[in-house]
Order: C-alpha cells, then structure tokens, then sequence
C-alpha cells in the first residue's frame, strides 16, 4: 500500500535525507504475448532484459512493484470503443495478424492490459512514494493509434498512462519525450488535438511510420504542443543530446507536472531496425538530463515506458544503464 500524498514541501525536504527511490515494473508474464518466429518484437526481448537485470547490482536497488490489469474504461480514455473490441475479440477467437507487422495471440488481451496497467501502477507510485519508475512492458505502445493497433503495438501505453494521471490525480499538465527510432505516431495523434500534453520526439527520418515531419506541430489550440525532430540514419548521441537540449527548453515553457519518456532502444548502434549509432551510455545520458528536469520543475515524477529495442544485446544493456541512471542518488 502506498503512503498519503505528500505535499510539495514535504517532498523536497524528505528527498534531501534518503536515497533516490525507483520503481521497477516488470514480469515474465509479458512473455506470453506471442509472435510469429523471427519476428522481431518477440518474447526473447523479455528473457534478455530479465537475465540482464537479475545479474546486475541494480536488481536489489530498485522498489519491485505489483501492478494488475488496465479496465477497460482505462483504454477507451485513449481509444476508440472498436479498436479495444477488435483486440479482445480476436485474442479471444485464438489470435491473428492485425496487419503484416502486429499480431495478437490468445493471452494479448490480457497481457496488453497488464503493460498499460504497469505504466498506471507507476503513476500511481511516483504521485505517492517513489520517485521515479521504469516500466519495462511488452507489447509496446507508441504507434497505437485511437483507432487502431499498428507497429508491434495494440494498445498505447504511455498515452494512457498519462491520462489516468490526469483524471485519476488531477495532473494538469503531462510531457511525453520519445527517443524511439521510430517516430510515436500513435501517441502524436492521440495527442495532438490536446494543449495539456506537450509531445517530443526524436526519430530517425525517413523510417517508418513516415510521419514526424517538423512541420507536424499540433492543431487548433494545441499548437506548438508537438515537437518534431527528424534525424537523419547515422546520427550518433551527440546529436541526440543536443535535440534532447532543445526539448528542455520546450519542457521547462511547459512546466509539466509529470514527465514520461517512450523508452525505446531501436536507436541502438546493433539494432537492426534502425540505423543510428547511441550506445547504451547515450541512452543512460539522456535520461540523467531528464532526471534533473523532473527534480527541478516537477517534484522528481519521472516514468520510463520501454517501447522498442530489438537486438538483444544492445536492448538489454541499455535498459541496465537507464535504470541504473533513476536510481543514482544524487541528493546532498
């Protein structure tokens, strides 16, 4: 059970006399979201990271969270009444193929609400006791759209994660940063009619989904809540840091109460789907940089939602150093 919400003042000062407090969301459990072999969203993803977590010393460090299923009201906060019956009805039926890319299998129903659940639970803990979390989920989320299941994912995870901080704790103002290599087309359009959630991503271009233009800014009253960043294949972490620059400025104007990160690892020099060049310690460096917003405009509340990342490898490293990362104590 999680402690009363504690003030803002309260916060600062009892961050100054403990250890940084990180959540970890994570089971074996999303394995069981099957694809077809030599898919590259597989559930050896989840094997990989397990293994690597297990061995490593920030295993033992981190808060290890239980988290349960997202209601169905919870996604239809995100998506359209039809999409989350096509998905149900097709696990329940046995599975198939959404499109040549997504699949659902028998247990997707269920596992998909279990990775929004997590990211829900990770709300909920950052808003109490913790103060950061890491969701390390399968299927991933990003390119879901409010109608439809595209790109690996059925369901957009960290969208509904953020509206249920929204409606569940009067969270006013939400940030989602995306450094997937694929641009999070899904959350853009979920998003980007709404001035209370200011939206960043960078991306390699062109890639798919083929959307992320600059130029893509929001529409109507929500302009300027976009924040488009096409890089060119072969951009390395020095280039991503410095968009990751750019993006602080655009957060600290926004003032958010909670920031999410897309965390997808595809950007990975070995992975096969992009062709960027970040190493693992790239990735560590960039959430360190939205460490210190979350600490300096919004009381620490951070939330990494795993996306893609699909050399083994490279994805497991990367999540290790990422994590690592939130849990460094850095209070004097």
């Amino acid at each position: 059970m999680f402690a009363p919400k504690s003030t803002p003042e309260f916060r600062r000062t009892f961050r100054k006399l403990r250890v940084m407090k990180t959540a970890l969301l994570h089971d074996t459990i999303f394995k069981k979201h099957v694809t077809p072999p030599r898919h590259p969203e597989s559930l050896a993803r989840i094997e990989a990271i397990d293994t690597a977590l297990r061995a490593s010393e920030i295993w033992d460090r981190v808060e290890h969270l239980q988290f349960e299923m997202a209601g169905e009201d919870d996604l239809l906060q995100c998506h359209a009444v039809r999409h989350v019956a096509q998905i149900k009805t097709l696990a329940e039926s046995g599975g198939g193929a959404i499109d040549s890319d997504t699949y659902v299998s028998p247990d997707s129903w269920h596992v998909a609400r279990l990775a929004a659940g997590a990211c829900i639970a990770a709300v909920d803990a950052v808003m109490h006791d913790c103060d950061n979390a890491f969701a390390i989920v399968r299927p991933p989320g990003h390119h879901a759209e409010r109608d439809g299941a595209m790109g690996f994912c059925l369901f957009n995870n960290v969208a509904i994660a953020a509206r249920y901080a929204q409606r569940k704790h009067g969270v006013k103002r939400v940030a989602i940063l995306d450094w997937d290599v694929h641009h999070g087309n899904g959350t853009q359009e979920i998003f980007e009619l709404d001035s209370s959630v200011l939206f960043c991503s960078v991306h390699q271009s062109p890639l798919y989904p083929g959307s992320g233009a600059q130029s893509e800014t929001g529409i109507g009253d929500a302009i300027g809540t976009i924040v488009n960043r096409p890089l060119p294949c072969g951009s390395n972490g020095e280039k991503y840091a410095r968009i990751w620059d750019e993006f602080g400025e655009a957060v600290r104007n926004f003032k958010p109460e909670m920031l999410f990160i897309s965390t997808g690892f595809d950007a990975h020099a070995r992975d096969p789907l992009g062709g960027m060049e970040l190493q693992a310690e790239d990735f560590a460096n960039l959430a360190r940089t939205t460490k210190t917003w979350a600490h300096e405009i919004c009381e620490d509340r951070l939330i990494c939602v795993l996306e893609g990342g699909y050399d083994l490898q490279g994805l497991s490293e990367s999540v290790v150093a990422v994590l690592t990362e939130l849990a460094r104590d850095e209070s004097v």
